[in-house]
């Protein structure tokens, strides 16, 4: 990772204080654990001292980002004092390039976890399916004190926020549960995690549909780069689109292609109303002919390349009523005569 934008410290009070000041405590203990001064880390950040005495303040999204970057960089840990040894700087997104390769998201989880557990052992981190459901979990191999919070919940939205980032989807949590007993400030969770939390219950884990770890890694070394700018965004703030239900679309379409007639069909394959289809795939910032589009675009490339197949013979199973409309269709996607993309190629 990188340093905070200096600039962002201008505004890093503004906007609504959601975020517990235990997170600000506990990094402040890690100051103290050093033999360090907190003062100049929270004036850079606009977080008044004094706040670190009372127990119900809370600080903004923003004024936790700074504050973390500042520490992990003057501590050189990113773990920030959780662990028996300092996690240097870059550590997590050492994780993240270890991931990026995967081709799918539950492949990629199980990368993150493996690989953490080689930067310290007193925590695993894995994932697991059952049912439907996939479980991100978090066991303790140690006690780790008065920052057991601070590290649970930072480690379990970071690799949340990775899983959103890698897949460029929002992922919704079905339910929480913590192993600690609720905080003071239990009701800051409803920002912290969405969908219910449970406290002292018999393991540290997020619950989802299982449904996003089949999901394709979208992200590369260039994206990386570009991320790793404010990498602390993964875990401060929520992500906002989902694709779940695009890629369910377009592995239909590809796959049960009977089914993709028109939205009637499809909707009700998905066991959802068309009025809904419609909906929810605006909201992923996708359309149904768009996706049709690109999954015909697809197999049609392919049927070119590595079939003879005459052109009537592909414009049928790609879906067209005609050769004609195909081939008005193909020179919109690739901007090249079917004819002439296969020659070429």
């Amino acid at each position: 990772m990188v340093s905070p934008n200096p600039a962002s410290a201008q505004t890093a009070a503004h906007g609504r204080a959601e975020t517990p000041i235990a997170f600000i405590q506990a990094i402040a203990a890690a100051y103290a654990q050093r033999g360090l001064r907190v003062d100049a880390a929270l004036a850079k950040a606009q977080i008044e001292p004094k706040l670190l005495k009372k127990n119900n303040a809370r600080v903004t999204a923003m004024q936790m980002e700074l504050m973390s970057g500042i520490a992990m960089q003057e501590l050189d840990d990113e773990g920030l004092g959780w662990f028996s040894r300092r996690l240097p700087w870059g550590s997590y997104g050492m994780l993240v390039r270890a991931s990026l390769t995967s081709p799918t998201l539950g492949l990629a989880l199980e990368r993150w976890g493996r690989h953490h557990g080689l930067l310290t052992d007193d925590i695993r981190v894995h994932v697991s399916e059952h049912n439907g459901v996939a479980t991100l979990q978090l066991d303790e191999a140690r006690d780790l004190g008065v920052v057991r919070e601070f590290c649970v919940v930072s480690v379990l939205r970071n690799a949340l926020g990775v899983a959103c980032w890698l897949t460029d989807s929002r992922i919704p949590l079905l339910v929480t549960h913590l192993r600690f007993a609720p905080p003071t400030h239990a009701d800051s969770y409803r920002v912290l995690f969405d969908g219910p939390t449970t406290f002292n219950a018999a393991t540290n884990c997020l619950q989802f549909d299982a449904g996003y770890l089949a999901l394709p890694v979208r992200r590369d070394e260039a994206a990386l780069q570009q991320m790793l700018q404010r990498a602390l965004l993964l875990t401060v703030r929520p992500y906002r689109r989902d694709r779940l239900l695009v890629e369910k679309v377009r592995q239909t379409l590809a796959q049960h292609p009977e089914h993709s007639r028109n939205a009637d069909d499809l909707a009700a394959w998905l066991n959802m109303s068309p009025r809904t289809l419609h909906r929810q795939l605006q909201e992923e910032g996708a359309s149904l002919q768009q996706l049709k589009d690109s999954v015909r675009e697809q197999r049609a490339r392919v049927l070119l390349l590595r079939t003879r197949k005459p052109l009537k013979q592909i414009a049928t199973e790609v879906g067209f009523s005609n050769e004609k409309s195909f081939i008005r269709a193909f020179k919109t996607w690739t901007g090249q005569a079917p004819d002439t993309f296969r020659q070429s190629a």
